[in-house]
């Protein structure tokens, strides 16, 4: 089954709530991570997918180590995706482990040549085991490398050159780092290979006072505001009216709460030509 319109991303709170009623939602993403363990969640989350579309999204693969990946890490997430063959996978471009420890953080690189092709060495050997293409998600910024010389979106465009990646535009994300570091998020948007990308994401994000200084906090717990809402009709034009998620992970309201926030993203979809869907292989 194919990632087709605007889904929502499935929490614990809606798991029972989904079996139940099986709601209108057109598909759910999954952080990867509570389902490797097996046992009940993954015997759930096997239930959740005989009637709907599934996207795995991982957060601990620590693509930018400079270690080398987790091998265990790695096929735990090669069953999970064997087990319940999901439409996307996706994971995030940031590092998050150190030695023996997870530091339990998407923590940020220096966009440099030394990074990529750590990235790209990584990217091509987590695809290689999976079968799968990955969909590379751009992070929130919010402290900047002395030493960083590549812009964000060139960064992403050559990682996907090189490995045959696609990509994940966090549309949220892209607002926050812009907010935070300087930059127009409109550009960022423009410079993006649109044939790279194959999901959207969209969440919202708090704002936090720092010196006197606004902060912008991707914490996934309120509604898109409208100023992402635009930049998100603007990646429409861009991109093509690809999946598109709306994640909520704190503060996680009632189901009806998030498909609302789906049924306003679906509008922008289809108004932009979402009769013709694209979805990653």
């Amino acid at each position: 089954m194919q990632a087709i319109g605007c889904g929502v991303g499935l929490r614990a709170p809606h798991l029972a709530e989904v079996l139940e009623t099986r709601p209108a939602v057109p598909w759910f993403e999954v952080h990867a991570e509570n389902y490797m363990g097996g046992g009940p969640a993954a015997r759930a989350l096997e239930r959740v997918r005989r009637d709907y579309p599934l996207s795995l999204h991982g957060v601990g693969l620590s693509l930018g180590t400079a270690e080398g990946l987790s091998g265990p890490h790695l096929e735990r997430l090669r069953r999970l995706v064997e087990r319940v063959a999901p439409a996307l996978v996706s994971e995030h471009l940031a590092w998050s482990i150190s030695g023996d420890a997870y530091l339990n953080h998407l923590l940020p690189l220096p966009y440099t040549d030394a990074a990529l092709a750590v990235v790209s060495r990584h990217v091509a050997q987590a695809q290689d085991r999976l079968g799968r293409r990955l969909l590379i998600e751009n992070p929130s910024s919010y402290l900047r490398f002395r030493d960083s010389p590549m812009p964000e979106p060139i960064f992403l465009n050559e990682l996907a050159r090189r490995t045959g990646c696609g990509l994940l535009c966090d549309v949220n994300n892209v607002f926050v780092t812009c907010a935070n570091l300087g930059g127009d998020p409109a550009a960022w948007i423009d410079a993006l290979e649109p044939a790279a990308v194959g999901e959207i994401h969209l969440a919202g994000h708090a704002v936090n006072d720092a010196d006197g200084r606004a902060v912008l906090i991707d914490d996934h717990g309120s509604p898109v505001c409208d100023a992402v809402w635009h930049l998100y009709e603007r990646a429409l034009a861009r991109f093509g009216a690809v999946p598109t998620l709306v994640e909520w992970d704190t503060d996680v309201p009632p189901l009806a709460v998030l498909q609302a926030e789906a049924a306003k993203a679906e509008g922008r979809r289809r108004a932009a030509g979402g009769a013709v869907d694209v979805a990653a292989a």
